[in-house]
């Protein structure tokens, strides 16, 4: 997976990227080595807004953009917030997949044959 943080109004260090990619991992694990992710990072300016830093995340799977966004008092938290509210999407995705995939696999088997049966005799 691709990773690429991004700063509005504001550079990103070192040890922001290298959290970026270390709280993603998870999500890095569960996806395609072709799938991208862009994580934006942003301090809004309103001194009445307690939670002013704001992460979001995009990432980009086939066929499928899933999309993150958190806000807190750090930095590093609302990173924290938003991997962890990606990786819940992304395991729903995949759930998603899976069924629908088996669902097809179990129409096109004859019935009455047993889904091992099946791929026994095809070989």
């Amino acid at each position: 997976m691709q990773i690429e943080v991004k700063g509005r109004h504001m550079t990103v260090s070192d040890d922001i990227r290298e959290h970026v990619e270390k709280r993603f991992a998870k999500v890095g694990k569960q996806v395609s080595e072709l799938a991208s992710l862009e994580v934006e990072i942003w301090e809004h300016q309103n001194p009445s807004n307690p939670d002013s830093y704001v992460a979001e995340a995009t990432l980009r799977v086939k066929g499928t953009t899933l999309r993150a966004s958190d806000s807190s008092r750090d930095m590093v938290h609302s990173i924290n917030l938003c991997a962890d509210e990606l990786a819940v999407q992304v395991k729903r995705h995949r759930d998603k997949r899976r069924k629908r995939r088996e669902s097809r696999a179990a129409a096109t088997q004859p019935p009455g044959m047993a889904p091992s049966e099946g791929i026994s005799a095809a070989m």
